[in-house]
């Protein structure tokens, strides 16, 4: 069975990443959605919150698992023996970073390859960021995330 880890910082996962990780169920028999502990972001919401706002939305996903994972990401694919990471471009300048990233995944482990899957048109300009900044100022931000993460970012933005 191939299985594909699909990282990211998902502070908070959108309908973009979901997008992205349904085109990835239909080329892997199982996909890892590896939450990335990473405080350089300053993360919105906890690792834990974050894992459970994924986990709401794989009821549809029996092959999908989400974890946290810290240290190098090229690491962990390996010890969870993944065959590829997967990782979703919405637009030209997200593929330099993303290359790189590629490049040195190869270079620290030749067998493991990255896969770039594009999400959907409707979500090539949106980012947790940019939904963020949008909810932030009151913005309708309910055709870029799903319910729950619209909910959990109302109450954020309530406190």
């Amino acid at each position: 069975m191939k299985l594909a880890i699909y990282p990211g910082t998902f502070d908070p996962i959108t309908n973009g990443h979901l997008d992205v990780l349904e085109r990835a169920t239909r080329i892997f028999d199982r996909v890892l959605i590896a939450v990335a502990r990473n405080e350089d972001k300053q993360p919105l919401f906890s690792e834990e919150k974050r894992l459970a706002l994924i986990k709401e939305n794989l009821h549809d996903h029996p092959r999908v698992e989400a974890v946290v994972f810290g240290g190098l990401l090229i690491e962990f694919a390996r010890e969870k023996g993944a065959a590829a990471i997967v990782r979703g471009l919405r637009a030209l300048s997200d593929f330099e970073y993303e290359f790189q990233m590629a490049l040195m995944n190869r270079r620290l482990y030749p067998d493991m390859e990255t896969i770039f899957l594009m999400p959907h048109e409707a979500h090539s300009y949106t980012s947790s960021r940019l939904i963020k900044q949008v909810n932030a100022f009151g913005g309708d931000i309910t055709h870029f995330v799903p319910p729950n993460v619209v909910k959990a970012l109302h109450e954020v933005r309530k406190v």
